[in-house]
């Protein structure tokens, strides 16, 4: 892992507080296909790779499961304990999965969400493979920035601020969020790892309304603004504040498509 990806991994624990408010959780559809397609036995043990504060933890916990959690950062950590103090069979621990010790053929079940792409799959897929027991599963699942029609050409025209305010994160080449058909397909890499079974995708499409204010504290958890000065990044937010205002009647609405995919242990 490079330097500069070890370090943007690591922004998100400076706005655990932040991020447990305003990061979208996931559709509870999502969490009744992992149970079924997982097959996980009532009482399970589940390993959760970077819980952040939960957001993904309680939907499980609360189907009775146990859930050991490996979070990164100590301020998503506390956050999550926090959240999850009504949970008494989970219990999250701070540390970093590639090095952390785990028991092996332990686990019914290993999940991460929106996290698993931050560590190096060389070293994690046959990690959580061996921490799982014959038969164990893995699910994989991330929320992704997609096209919705309902968006009016919002992000497309910010290009423009972030040319202006910071070029450092912009990219040249973007032509607006992708279409769902277009999002990245993770089986490849599951499957590849040479420690999985074919796996199963499900997609989950849904839309999330923002006022300026809402929108500029999402942008805020992202690793990428958090990395700008903060000179850079007031200007940004200023200016993409006012674009909202000015020009989408100070709503816009962001297209999600939440991606799940299962495989279970070779």
């Amino acid at each position: 892992m490079t330097d500069e990806r070890q370090r943007l991994r690591t922004t998100f624990d400076g706005a655990a507080l932040l991020y447990d408010e305003v990061r979208p959780g996931y559709p509870e559809a999502l969490f009744d296909d992992v149970v079924a397609l997982s097959g996980i036995p009532s009482g399970g043990w589940v390993l959760e790779i970077g819980c952040g504060t939960g957001q993904a933890t309680a939907p499980l916990a609360c189907r009775g499961y146990r859930v050991l959690c490996v979070e990164l950062g100590e301020n998503l950590a506390a956050v999550a304990r926090h959240n999850l103090a009504g949970y008494p069979l989970v219990e999250v621990r701070t540390g970093d999965f590639e090095s952390y010790s785990l028991p092996e053929d332990a686990f019914d079940l290993a999940v991460s969400a929106t996290a698993f792409h931050w560590l190096d799959p060389e070293i994690a897929y046959p990690k959580v493979a061996r921490s799982l027991r014959p038969g164990g599963t893995i699910a994989l699942f991330w929320n992704v920035h997609v096209h919705t029609d309902a968006g009016e050409g919002f992000f497309e025209a910010t290009q423009e601020i972030y040319a202006r305010e910071a070029r450092e994160i912009w990219d040249h080449s973007y032509e607006g969020p992708p279409r769902p058909d277009e999002v990245p397909d993770k089986t490849g890499e599951i499957e590849g790892s040479g420690v999985f079974e074919a796996a199963t995708r499900r997609d989950y499409r849904w839309d999330q309304a923002y006022d300026a204010e809402g929108y500029i504290h999402v942008l805020s958890t992202y690793s990428g603004h958090r990395s700008l000065s903060e000179a850079s990044r007031q200007r940004l937010f200023r200016s993409i504040s006012d674009l909202i205002e000015r020009q989408y009647d100070g709503r816009i609405v962001k297209g999600y498509l939440t991606t799940l995919f299962v495989a279970r242990r070779l």
